[in-house]
């Protein structure tokens, strides 16, 4: 049977993320990625909202991909894994740069005034075109490294032989508590200093509890007992971690080191994650025609709702042209028009819809 709660976590988690970047661009602290503040206040009050989510957001979606193989392999070889993989994931976040994500590319730079340096510097305008397609990746980072992830996986699973996965489904509640040692242990490594979201390591760590761990219907029967306990747990150290970077500290950067390797973020990462896992398990195993809808066009969103945003940021917030009440309202609404628009329009393109989107083409 389908678990429809991994398809709810995961639309949902994505409508998350697209109100995350509408904040982010506006933001009034930390590193300054979008536009930046626009407002006349000296902090942002709505602002705390990125350090409720940016912990655990990635990670329960990497949670969710480890136990969606899981599923995929029950019926599929480790040949057409790697197959829809790379179709799925790596042509969109690569050749699909090239196709349609350019675009972001040059939103993303114009925001920064990036042409103006690069060119005052001399620098030529095909290695220019270059690095537009390269800042067109955004949000893809997450296909990225999930490609890498899976292709791990592969080899992984074939020296395991399974050994691996029969005594992870033994696991009891304890020991999946102290599975927050090694989530603390793998944000400590394999980061990368300027992209600060290429958590390699970190991220690899969900990944595969997703697929070892939580996969097994053992483990998530012992889970969704204990959904309150650990939504109660979750929510205790997210709400702690939000006041004590926010408020006490008055906006300290979450996204780069020292607070993004420390106890208190791995705690809500960790924790917060399991918190939606178990909840979502327990209460949330549910579908209807609305929940079908979003679930199908979850990938789209992700993959064009930053150009929404970001496009209203550049076009119209940076001159001025609207209050900034109306630009956070108006970059919602693009992030989503762009999002199922743009979703709806690649994929009925035969050669776009591949390269975008990774659909293959219709028999």
């Amino acid at each position: 049977m389908r678990k429809h709660y991994l398809d709810n976590i995961r639309w949902i988690t994505v409508v998350i993320v697209v109100f995350y970047h509408v904040i982010m661009m506006y933001s009034g602290i930390g590193m300054q990625i979008g536009l930046g503040k626009i407002t006349a206040l000296k902090s942002q009050p709505w602002d705390i909202f990125m350090y409720l989510v940016y912990p655990w957001l990635m990670p329960i979606l990497y949670i969710v991909a480890g136990i969606s193989s899981r599923l995929y392999f029950d019926g599929h070889t480790d040949r057409e894994f790697v197959k829809t993989r790379t179709r799925k994931l790596l042509v969109p976040s690569t050749i699909g740069l090239f196709a349609f994500q350019f675009i972001q590319g040059y939103i993303s730079m114009s925001l920064g005034n990036a042409f103006d340096g690069l060119t005052k510097a001399g620098v030529p305008g095909v290695i220019q075109y270059l690095i537009m397609v390269a800042s067109g990746s955004g949000v893809l980072w997450f296909l990225h490294l999930l490609w890498l992830y899976s292709m791990i996986l592969v080899f992984v699973k074939r020296i395991e032989k399974g050994h691996l996965l029969a005594l992870c489904s033994k696991m009891p509640l304890w020991g999946i508590m102290l599975l927050v040692f090694p989530v603390w242990g793998a944000g400590q490594i394999l980061n990368t200093p300027i992209i600060l979201v290429y958590r390699v390591a970190f991220y690899f760590v969900f990944f595969m509890f997703g697929y070892y761990v939580f996969s097994n219907d053992e483990v998530m029967e012992k889970m969704k007992k204990a959904s309150v306990p650990f939504i109660i747990l979750g929510l205790t150290v997210t709400i702690c971690f939000a006041v004590l970077y926010f408020l006490v500290y008055g906006g300290r950067e979450y996204a780069d080191k020292p607070v993004n390797r420390g106890p208190l973020y791995m705690l809500s990462a960790y924790f917060g994650s399991l918190a939606i896992l178990s909840g979502m398990a327990c209460f949330g195993d549910f579908h209807n025609h609305f929940t079908e809808w979003m679930s199908k066009r979850s990938f789209g969103l992700y993959v064009f709702h930053y150009l929404g945003i970001s496009s209203v940021a550049l076009y119209v917030a940076k001159p001025g042209l609207l209050p900034a009440a109306s630009c956070y309202a108006l970059s919602l609404l693009a992030g989503f028009v762009f999002g199922y628009g743009l979703n709806w329009i690649i994929s009925k393109i035969p050669f776009f819809r591949w390269a975008v989107l990774g659909v293959k083409k219709e028999k």
